[in-house]
């Protein structure tokens, strides 16, 4: 049974029961593990400043609820496009050598040859794992839907058999491109995608805000449930996928953001997108904040 959760002040219809990590929700108050995080958050308080990665405009309603209790609030978001604002390909160099994973150049050739907006790429981060039978699923899923695909499948993804059918082999010849990693922004900033499915993390929505990319959200764990419904109720720059997936339903999915039903999405998304890209431009509300950041580390450093 979902269950909202009503008692957090800006979190109302976003936060149910289930988006809960496993500490709060066991039976006795005095659990050690719940305690630890209750005085966590109690020292929490006492910082003189918070440094957030997000959009002051994008998150203004907890934004609201938060500022009673730090003095002062830091909004950087997106902070991989506010340091390109500072350092332009530094950073980009920065990002792709930080990886753990190494990534696949010759993807980007393959992209150069599809359309415009044609391509949905995939890709669930560092931390998920799938089932062999989600991975069969998604991958019917994707050649189904009669769209390129990029797929970023970690050696890790998954475990036992590798084996893939036949037909999938040959779909995936004729339109798809799986690899071990990529380097992400660079593949969302490219022309010819045109959507992401991903897992709703926090790097990865924002990667996919600036580069103005609508997406499907497969929510997994942690934030992911709360990031997915804030894309795709709050946001509506995104549509979300069950839990219980089957192919039937990510092609559908796939079919819908990227065809002609995908335009309001795209719309919805278009401004977001304005919205924080203009944030870490010069004048823009998360380059202030970090002007106003250095400029308070300096007064700190003056008065030890």
């Amino acid at each position: 049974m979902t269950v909202e959760i009503t008692g957090v002040p800006g979190m109302e219809g976003l936060l149910y029961r289930q988006d809960l990590p496993g500490f709060c929700l066991v039976k006795q108050a005095n659990h050690p593990t719940l305690q630890f995080f209750i005085n966590e958050c109690q020292i929490l308080k006492r910082a003189s400043a918070l440094i957030l990665d997000t959009v002051s405009e994008l998150d203004a309603q907890i934004l609201s609820h938060m500022a009673p209790i730090f003095s002062k609030i830091y909004t950087l978001g997106p902070l991989h496009a506010l340091l390109n604002s500072q350092i332009g390909d530094v950073s980009r160099g920065l990002a792709s050598h930080g990886s753990l994973w190494k990534s696949d150049l010759n993807c980007m050739t393959w992209l150069d040859s599809q359309p415009s907006k044609s391509v949905i790429y995939v890709s669930f981060g560092t931390l998920v794992h799938l089932t062999r039978a989600q991975v069969i699923e998604f991958w019917y899923g994707l050649v189904n839907s009669g769209h390129p695909f990029l797929w970023v499948m970690r050696s890790d993804i998954t475990s036992g058999d590798h084996q893939i059918p036949t037909e999938l082999e040959k779909g995936t010849k004729e339109r798809g491109y799986v690899v071990d990693w990529v380097s992400q922004e660079e593949v969302l900033a490219h022309k010819s995608v045109g959507g992401f499915l991903t897992h709703s993390g926090w790097n990865s929505t924002l990667e996919s805000i600036v580069a103005g990319l609508p997406m499907i959200s497969w929510p997994k764990f942690g934030d992911h449930y709360i990031i997915s419904r804030t894309v795709c109720q709050q946001w509506k720059i995104g549509l979300q996928l069950n839990e219980n997936c089957d192919r039937s339903n990510i092609e559908s999915m796939v079919q819908t953001l990227m065809g002609p039903k995908g335009e309001e999405i795209q719309s919805s998304m278009d401004a977001i997108s304005k919205l924080a890209r203009d944030s870490v431009a010069e004048g823009g509300s998360s380059h202030n904040n970090l002007e106003q950041l250095i400029e308070y580390i300096r007064n700190l450093q003056h008065q030890n």
